[in-house]
């Protein structure tokens, strides 16, 4: 009675309102440090520092995949789910901020990139290249997009189940009102305003976040017959939480066969193979036809050795993120990126590790009967709903929808700056154009892509996956890591060899994503393994064949990307002259 009366209350989305008008409310004041210039808009004038930078480079990797996505794994897979995707990304995407993102901020800072593809249009002395791989990306990004609209949609749909009727608020008002928002500020300010953003919302949604996770385990603990409210404590609280899940559902905390759904099995087939005998014995006597019992079926693990290790490939997949690479641009120096390489682990920690909990938790009620769960994007709002008090629920709403349009707006301004500059001004030429009527472009463009995504969304919010989609999604940038590594670190790389490449990653994931009926089958794999490996190791070969059997690159653009080369040659020529004036 009391979490129903919790949820009948309003209180939740008038406390969500308030968070958004106050977000509007930020991103309008970020806008009046807006300096009025395209390069400002872009790359916020290359003057973000070490914790904003950190936030929002965090912010924006932490989407409705990280959030409702990962609870809805951990709620088909269980605990494996961490090890398997947070654990892998902690340590990677530091690993990328290092040896790639240190990188090509120097390159970018150095030669005035703003895009990814004006980088790769130099490097490879390409206008076609950069153009192909400029629709790959959209192509990959607007489904990254789209994960995080639908997580909005179902996750605000499960939380308000009950407020004004039994279905909730419908998606596409979710939908509607978070693009409406995000679309203001940063048509207004750009990537300042959503560096701004991206802080405030990756603070309230870690520390709305940590307080969601100690109420939900207060409110499964209590399930358990063992709890007692005076030894209620946080670590008390998540042990009987969990113990239920041992009780209802054991092989969600097992990444192998949980020894308890083994010993369950096993008193299944004691008791199937007494009811074959009974059955036997009846149909001896009776003469008729024996009527076989359903046999059970045999525990399998959560998740095979094999897939659990090809799951490193997809954080990879950060490294040839526009939306990251952009926000790279905006460093201040190269110091700036110390913190966001140490700390981005820990992030991951606190924010993934209580989604994937509260994961295992709603299967072992569900498996209990004591919540109903039909989509696994609902997970998380169907958890977070059974908190009784009204106003730490409408936080709790607050701070998942703060991590998902943490996301939306480092995508939407990072795809209306690559409509402009790697699409429109080139056509006319860079001269072509004023500074102010590239500002006019990118803003507007913004205004296409939001309309564009809203609508796309609609028409997949109730059938779309979002971890499957994200997975998909992911696996694509991934097989086009490759290109990023090799420009960076192997002279030998040439154009013919990025075709490749792309030919390769664009054949292969779209035969994939046929056999897996687009995503549908949630268990697709290839020899065993997740898509995501096999794709990004022949992308690789492509890659290395096509640059070996094609003409070397002219040493004028080498050089022109390795400084030291730059160097030796100076040091080389000094040499020389010395030479022939000491003879």
């Amino acid at each position: 009675m009391i979490i129903f009366a919790a949820s009948a209350s309003t209180i939740p989305l008038w406390i969500v309102l308030g968070y958004l008008v106050l977000l509007l409310g930020l991103g309008i004041f970020s806008s009046k440090f807006f300096r009025g210039t395209s390069k400002d808009y872009f790359v916020a004038s290359r003057s973000i520092g070490s914790f904003m930078l950190l936030m929002s480079v965090f912010g924006t990797t932490m989407t409705g995949f990280a959030l409702v996505g990962s609870s809805g794994k951990a709620f088909n897979t269980g605990v494996a789910t961490y090890g398997a995707v947070a654990a892998w990304s902690g340590i990677i995407h530091s690993a990328i901020f290092f040896i790639i993102g240190l990188r090509l901020w120097a390159i970018g800072k150095r030669h005035g990139y703003v895009t990814q593809v004006q980088f790769f249009r130099d490097r490879f002395n390409s206008q076609t290249l950069g153009t192909v791989l400029f629709v790959l990306l959209v192509l990959l990004i607007i489904p990254y997009l789209l994960i995080g609209i639908i997580s909005a949609g179902n996750f605000v749909e499960g939380t308000t189940k009950g407020m004004f009727n039994a279905d909730g608020i419908a998606p596409w008002i979710t939908g509607l009102v978070i693009c409406g928002v995000v679309l203001t500020y940063v048509f207004l300010g750009g990537v300042r305003s959503t560096a701004w953003a991206n802080t405030f919302q990756t603070i309230v949604f870690m520390l709305t976040g940590i307080v969601a996770f100690l109420m939900i385990s207060s409110a499964v603990a209590q399930k358990n017959p063992e709890y007692n409210l005076k030894e209620s404590g946080i670590i008390y609280n998540i042990k009987r939480a969990t113990e239920y899940v041992e009780t209802h559902k054991p092989e969600r905390l097992a990444r192998g066969v949980h020894p308890g759904a083994t010993t369950k099995y096993e008193e299944q087939q004691q008791e199937y193979e007494e009811k074959m005998m009974e059955a036997m014995n009846n149909s001896a006597e009776s003469g008729e036809e024996m009527i076989e019992p359903a046999e059970p079926t045999a525990p399998k693990p959560s998740m095979s050795h094999l897939v659990f290790i090809t799951f490193l490939f997809i954080p990879l997949s950060i490294g040839m993120f526009p939306h990251v690479f952009q926000h790279w641009l905006t460093a201040k120096d190269a110091k700036t990126f110390r913190l966001a390489i140490v700390a981005h682990p820990i992030c991951i920690a606190i924010v993934w590790l209580p989604c994937i909990l509260i994961g295992v938790w709603a299967a072992g009620l569900a498996a209990a009967g004591d919540i109903s769960i039909s989509n696994p994007s609902e997970v998380l709002g169907t958890m977070v709903n059974l908190i009784a008090n009204p106003w730490l629920l409408g936080l709790l709403m607050a701070g998942v929808l703060a991590a998902i349009m943490s996301s939306l707006d480092s995508q939407f301004a990072c795809l209306g700056t690559m409509f402009t500059n790697d699409i429109v001004i080139p056509i006319r030429g860079k001269d072509y154009y004023s500074d102010a009527d590239k500002l006019k472009l990118a803003r507007w463009f913004v205004v296409g892509v939001v309309a564009v995504a809203y609508l796309a969304s609609l028409a997949l919010m109730e059938t779309a996956s979002v971890f499957g989609l994200g997975i998909w999604c992911f696996t694509g940038f991934t097989a086009l890591f490759p290109i990023v590594f090799a420009a960076l670190y192997w002279k030998r790389v040439t154009a013919v060899g990025v075709y490749a490449c792309m030919a390769v990653t664009t054949g292969l994931w779209v035969y994939w994503f046929h056999q897996s009926g687009y995503g549908v089958d949630k268990h697709f794999l290839i020899l065993g393994m997740l898509p995501v490996a096999p794709l990004t190791l022949a992308s690789a070969a492509a890659l290395v064949m096509g640059s070996l059997c094609s003409k070397p690159p002219e040493a004028r653009l080498v050089n022109r990307f390795f400084p030291r080369s730059n160097d030796s040659n100076r040091s080389r020529g000094s040499n020389d002259r010395r030479s022939r004036q000491g003879s």
